[in-house]
């Protein structure tokens, strides 16, 4: 069996399709890690959502903030999209009760602990080990399930943004959102600045990638993470990062997790107009 960690789809199926096809994916041995943000900005939101629903038990995926994105359009009235968005087509099709149903159902954190493997779409503050982050992922996870209408419409804001344990209600759900599905930055004390979305090099002290800070308490085990496509591919000492921003015009990227030796295998995007400013 190989598990292969794969980067942010966001609608771009054909390259999915094409990447499934160069990992020779047997759904009688492999399992896939999506990091989130299977949808949105790419031409193929509908046909990504039925491909990886497709493969049941054979796909773990993640939410990222552009899957929160489309089922706060589906459960809040009045929720608006924005004029970059592609996810019309998922709104109206036929079977969207099943898609979005399926959807709801994913995790915001998924944690393997006998390997040691945390998967989230964005990050961890300093704070936070892996199983700690797996916990505060299911409290959302719970309160999404039970009433989604309100966490979908009260999940907006970048503020709490210091954890603090004590935090309750909307504010402590909306900071563990924020954090797994949007951090890029944040500083040591585990404050979080979300309207950084440059390269590593562009935060200036005291911010800093989050994966950088001294000591976090995730350190001990190995993150494998997307959004942050101006970073794109990045590998070191428990950490995996793949967001090579394909929706921008970059490449769709998968990592063996089992074979630490193993080179990305990567597919470029297709040539798509306005792919391109890959801050997203």
């Amino acid at each position: 069996m190989a598990r292969w960690a794969i980067g942010d789809v966001q609608g771009c199926c054909a390259e999915l399709d094409e990447l499934l096809a160069r990992l020779r994916f047997n759904a009688d041995r492999d399992l896939l890690w999506f990091t989130g943000d299977l949808v949105n900005r790419g031409p193929q939101s509908l046909d990504t959502l039925r491909r990886v629903s497709a493969l049941a038990d054979n796909a773990i995926v993640v939410l990222g903030n552009h899957d929160l994105h489309l089922l706060a359009a589906a459960h809040v009235p009045g929720h608006k999209l924005r004029r970059s968005d592609t996810l019309d087509e998922v709104l109206a099709a036929s079977d969207r009760d099943r898609l979005l149903g399926w959807l709801i159902e994913r995790p915001l954190a998924h944690l393997d602990p006998g390997r040691q493997d945390l998967l989230v779409h964005a990050g961890l503050v300093p704070q936070w080990d892996a199983q700690q982050a797996a916990q505060l992922a299911g409290e959302v996870a719970r309160s999404l399930r039970h009433d989604p209408r309100a966490l979908l419409e009260s999940m907006y804001g970048d503020k709490p943004d210091l954890w603090d344990e004590t935090l309750r209600g909307t504010e402590r759900l909306r900071f563990i959102i924020n954090v797994l599905t949007r951090i890029r930055v944040c500083t040591a004390r585990g404050r979080i600045d979300l309207k950084q979305k440059g390269t590593p090099a562009e935060a200036q002290p005291p911010w800093q990638p989050w994966y950088a800070v001294r000591g976090r308490a995730s350190a001990k085990t190995r993150v494998v993470f997307g959004h942050w496509s101006a970073l794109g591919y990045y590998r070191s000492e428990g950490l995996l990062g793949l967001d090579t921003g394909c929706v921008w015009g970059g490449a769709l990227t998968a990592v063996n997790l089992d074979d630490p030796a193993a080179p990305p295998v990567a597919v470029p995007a297709r040539a798509r107009p306005g792919s391109a400013a890959p801050r997203e």
